[in-house]
């Protein structure tokens, strides 16, 4: 049970109407809202039951006040009551309690969802990324220059924040901060020391935090008195930091709260009874708040963190909590974020040998910006345990490669009934699972199998698909091997196909598959890898590796040449699918760095004798998959750079549908108005459903793609274009996957 202090998702006007509460609903995924007056006060709930009760029973009208459906016979509680008093509120019926205070202002709702608070309107809590904190304190050593330094350095590292540090000496010490007081310990002096020297003045940190503005990075601060705490009011701050150090400090604790700021409060060098006590002070100030563990060592020995607190923390303080960090390196704040810390602060440095204690435990710039990135992976990584498992798109090329199938282990005709003796497990895994042997066994083989050849599901339910002749807009064909060339296409009446290339077909004698002359256009799929591991790539920074991929891509264009003499086309330039390269392993290329790589690929283009074909790079989704990991793609992504390399350099495109929708999901681009805008550049369409950033090659209906609308544009702009489903594995069976792509989108577009 929680306190959620994100009030105003739960707060609606009592003058809104009914279909804008629904709306509210959805939109926060709230369970209920609490109706407020123009004083802000609560005058009652809003479930979603309520309003559809009013529906059914009174009226119909959506436009009318949220007042008409209002429960004014909720409950509730008042913010200087226990808490556990809205605790023994909730039910199976009552799943929200608000907080209200004396003024029936809301100020919390306990529930079980998991708490959130909200600073300068950023979201913190259980569903939002880790909050992300670097810690400059005064690691600038008092020199406005140097702060700046590290705000663009945070900003470059992946911060959410920085955070700064203030005092009045005058006000906060015994002695008003003379650093040169005799009777002070040897620590004392020594911080005091460091503090009247490393101190910005006050004009400087109001020109800090516009700095900060401007730049685009949330700037909060801790202030050590309450002389602080004003002046940070005044320079308008959205929240407060209070160290360790304060925790027990009940009175500041009073003051930040009476701000109404949300507060992030370390909890070092505390008892936990304390760390209770500041809790139960702060709720009955009605605060929004999150606790960070803490332990106030520099650096802090691993053995003495204690990660394991996080969830003890998290009860205590029914609210967000988090980590800030002392030890050397950053493992365990990323260790925390699976234990449910969503704030993290960590100190910055631009050099750890600098005077003053801070530095020796902070972490450089490029540092920080490795524990970021191994944050947001590890947050990445967790998923849901409400997600079942299932097998990703990597793992399905790979289990086609390593796994085992069920094949033929002897000839099986048409009509014979299949005994257990006549079947064989065998790799790759193109076919049937191994456990689905016995269902095999007393089957009616419904057509000829040849010894090795692997068995389908259509082997077991007797559902074949047989190709025919398709009602289809453009020119369809299907992707084909040179092996299964002569058998996959029988029957289909196709209008082109395209050849997929293994590195492998380039030394074959396509006289043992091609010959005579085929009533049908063709063209290339170039392979993406090549013998000795080299993975196609035309604007590689090693120029020895570019001039090697420009090699195989000239032997591409020979065999194409080749080719096309045996088809309908063989007049005109062939098409050559090609992807380009400029793929990354660690992450995304700056935009502002793409521009040249485009360069790079036009002129590996330029060096290759192009005669009678034509190159068209394909569109690429983000998380491109080679040969079974992942990689980040960056060229032939965004539909503006791929709209300015066709103009720039004059050539068409290979239009991916399902590629282009992967990335649209991920940057939440609009598909069709994607597909609009590059349709007139595209020579040929690979056409097949996605789902999600990196679900491709699905089944026409196994994802998110409206095909009438971007048939449509291609209909409308790349008329007299060619097009193939390319769906994952539709070769299988006899292209099995490839007809029932053609089936479906038939029914679909006609």
């Amino acid at each position: 049970m929680y306190i959620n202090r994100d009030v105003d998702s739960f707060k609606i006007a009592h003058t809104a109407s009914l279909f804008e509460a629904l709306q509210k609903l959805s939109d926060k995924k709230n369970k209920i809202l609490f109706v407020v007056d123009h004083n802000e006060s609560v005058v009652g709930s809003l479930a979603d039951g309520d309003i559809r009760r009013y529906l059914v029973e009174k009226s119909q009208d959506l436009t009318e006040s949220v007042l008409n459906a209002v429960n004014r016979d909720f409950q509730y509680i008042y913010s200087d009551q226990p808490i556990s008093n809205g605790y023994n509120l909730l039910s199976t019926k009552v799943k929200n309690v608000p907080v209200l205070d004396r003024s029936d202002l809301l100020t919390g709702v306990i529930g079980t969802n998991e708490p959130v608070i909200e600073i300068a309107g950023q979201r913190i809590g259980d569903k939002e990324p880790t909050f992300i904190i670097a810690e400059i304190g005064n690691n600038h050593n008092g020199s406005i220059e140097l702060a700046k330094e590290l705000v663009d350095l945070a900003v470059d590292a992946g911060a959410d924040c920085v955070k700064f540090q203030m005092r009045d000496m005058a006000s906060m010490y015994n002695n008003e901060g003379d650093d040169d007081d005799a009777s002070q310990d040897l620590g004392a002096q020594y911080v005091l020391d460091l503090l009247k020297r490393f101190q910005l003045s006050d004009e400087e940190f109001v020109e800090l935090f516009d700095y900060c503005k401007r730049n685009n990075i949330l700037a909060l601060c801790t202030p050590f008195d309450e002389v602080s705490a004003d002046k940070l009011e005044k320079i308008g701050i959205a929240g407060f930091k209070v160290a360790s150090a304060d925790l027990t400090n009940h009175t500041l604790l009073k003051y930040l709260a009476a701000k109404r700021l949300p507060l992030i409060l370390s909890t070092g060098m505390s008892l936990e009874q304390e760390i209770i006590s500041a809790v139960e002070l702060l709720e009955k100030q009605s605060t929004s708040f999150a606790l960070l563990h803490c332990n106030s060592t520099y650096p802090a020995p691993f053995k003495d963190v204690n990660l394991s607190y996080l969830e003890r923390l998290k009860s205590l303080g029914r609210t967000v909590v988090g980590y800030s960090g002392h030890e050397r390196g950053y493992a365990i704040p990323v260790a925390s974020i699976p234990l449910g810390a969503k704030i993290v602060e960590k100190h910055f440095t631009i050099d750890k040998s600098m005077e003053g204690n801070d530095h020796k435990v902070s972490l450089l710039p490029n540092e920080f910006k490795e524990m970021v990135a191994a944050i947001r992976a590890v947050e990445e990584s967790l998923g849901s345990p409400d997600i079942s498992k299932t097998i990703t798109q990597g793992e399905m090329m790979n289990r086609e490669t390593l796994a085992k199938s069920v094949v033929a282990g002897v000839n099986i005709k048409k009509g014979d009934i299949i005994t257990e003796d006549m079947l064989a497990i065998k790799s790759p895994g193109k076919g049937l699972a191994p456990y689905k042997l016995s269902e095999l066994v007393n089957r009616i083989a419904v057509r000829d199998i040849p010894k090795n050849d692997f068995l389908y599901q259509s082997d077991i339910d007797g559902n074949v698909v047989q190709a025919r002749k398709y009602k289809l807009p453009l020119k369809y064909g299907i992707p084909v091997r040179y092996h299964d060339f002569a058998t996959i296409c029988e029957g289909g009446e196709l209008e082109m196909i395209e050849f997929h290339l293994s590195y492998k077909d380039l030394s074959v004698d396509i006289t043992e598959y091609l010959a005579g002359s085929y009533n049908m256009d063709v063209a290339i799929h170039a392979p993406e890898l090549f013998e000795n591991d080299h993975v196609l790539d035309l604007c590689s920074a090693d120029e020895d590796y570019r001039q090697q991929s420009i090699k195989h891509m000239q032997r591409v264009i020979d065999m194409a040449r080749d080719v096309k003499q045996y088809f309908r086309n063989k007049d005109e330039k062939v098409c050559i699918v090609v992807n380009c390269g400029g793929f990354t392993s660690e992450g995304f290329v700056p935009a502002e760095e793409r521009k040249a790589l485009y360069a790079k690929v036009a002129e590996s283009f330029a060096m290759l004798d192009t005669e009678g074909v034509e190159l068209i790079p394909q569109t690429m989704p983000p998380f491109p998959w080679h040969f079974g990991g992942q990689q980040y793609h960056n060229l032939f992504v965004d539909q503006d750079e791929i709209v300015e390399f066709c103009n720039t350099y004059s050539y068409r495109i290979c239009f991916d549908l399902s590629h282009t929708a992967l990335a649209c999901n991920y940057y939440n681009w609009d598909l069709y108005r994607f597909t609009e805008k590059v349709a007139k550049y595209s020579a040929h369409h690979h056409i097949s459903d996605a789902k999600g950033a990196d679900g491709e090659g699905l089944q026409v209906g196994d994802g998110e793609v409206d095909f009438i609308a971007i048939f449509d544009a291609l209909e409308n702009d790349a008329a007299n274009t060619t097009w193939i489903p390319e769906i994952w594995q539709g070769h299988k069976n006899n292209g099995e996957g490839f007809w029932s792509s053609l089936s479906k989108l038939e029914k679909i577009l006609n």
